[in-house]
């Protein structure tokens, strides 16, 4: 049997399955938010003995453990360090180790989330091209990246953390890892209701929507879409910068296609995706890709990290192991 573990910032899932794939057991809940990285941990070895227990398996007949975590990532130490999206007193998150304990093997594979996801749409997608990427919006920003059937991990496992680009020269809003400017401190999820009460506070558009209310959410910012002055400018002001960070990464990669995922993108796909679509020919001078929402939905993540655990990490189909 195979296990593959998505360690997000706001959900974690895990799934064991045998060996052709096939997902006998599974399991979803929420990601501790502290008080400390071991009950990060705990969880994570919580959810793989679930999944384990609903496929009737003991996790020692586990062969190996795919994880796509969230970043960034120590990936000698095998551990995620200093997240920036949950609490500081999270400082770091052992995985590696841990998991190989528990399944009695050194055959887990630790990649940031992303570039299991990426591994998920060549290995799964109808169409999964040699130059592709694999887009998160989400509670941050990343990507996974594949290049000439290469999938790019970087020495310590934090390549495509394309979320941390600079898209604001002025540095108008502070990012979650606590630089300023970046792609993801105005257009993730978390971040979104800070960019709204920022643009209401520096102009004179009126609003009905509470955005000093700490319960105040992305989700009700895309629902006052179309009725809501302040939302609507938000919203413009989002397709820029997303046009700005996407039209970076085609020029960085190169890729054919662009899968979109993450739940600001799938659950708001036509205000999120649609616009940049018909804003990239005008912004990229070389090839515009296909820029699409993801074929696997939220399970992209998980189901890239099984693919890892079948294929000694890689995600190559010619090294699934029986």
């Amino acid at each position: 049997m195979y296990a593959g573990v998505d360690l997000g910032a706001t959900n974690l899932r895990a799934v064991v399955a045998d060996e052709d794939g096939t997902v006998l057991g599974q399991d979803r809940r929420d990601t501790p938010q502290g008080p400390s990285g071991i009950t990060v941990t705990e969880a994570v070895l919580d959810s793989l003995r679930t999944a384990c227990a609903t496929a009737g398996a003991d996790p020692t007949a586990i062969r190996a453990v795919g994880i796509g975590a969230i970043g960034p990532l120590d990936l000698a130490a095998g551990e995620v360090q200093q997240p920036a999206n949950l609490p500081e007193t999270i400082d770091r998150i052992p995985l590696t180790g841990p998991i190989e304990n528990l399944i009695d093997s050194d055959r887990v594979y630790l990649h940031n989330d992303t570039v299991a996801a990426v591994i998920g749409e060549r290995f799964h997608s109808d169409r999964n091209p040699d130059d592709m990427v694999y887009l998160t919006i989400s509670t941050g920003i990343g990507a996974g990246v594949c290049v000439d059937g290469h999938v790019l991990t970087g020495w310590d496992g934090n390549a495509g953390e394309v979320g941390h680009l600079t898209v604001d020269p002025e540095g108008r809003l502070t990012c979650g890892c606590g630089k300023d400017g970046h792609w993801e401190a105005y257009c993730s999820g978390s971040n979104i209701p800070y960019y709204a009460e920022y643009l209401h506070e520096t102009t004179d558009i009126e609003t009905d929507l509470s955005v000093a209310d700490p319960k105040f959410a992305a989700s009700d910012l895309f629902a006052a879409a179309g009725d809501d002055p302040l939302a609507d400018h938000v919203l413009e002001r989002i397709t820029e910068w997303n046009t700005i960070g996407i039209a970076n990464v085609v020029h960085a990669y190169a890729p054919l296609a662009v899968y979109v995922g993450g739940a600001v993108a799938l659950h708001n796909s036509e205000q999120v995706i649609d616009p940049v679509r018909d804003r990239l020919d005008d912004v990229v001078m070389s090839n515009v890709p296909d820029l699409q929402l993801t074929n696997l939905g939220d399970d992209v993540g998980v189901m890239g990290a099984l693919a890892s655990a079948r294929t000694a990490g890689t995600g190559d189909r010619s090294r699934i192991r029986r």
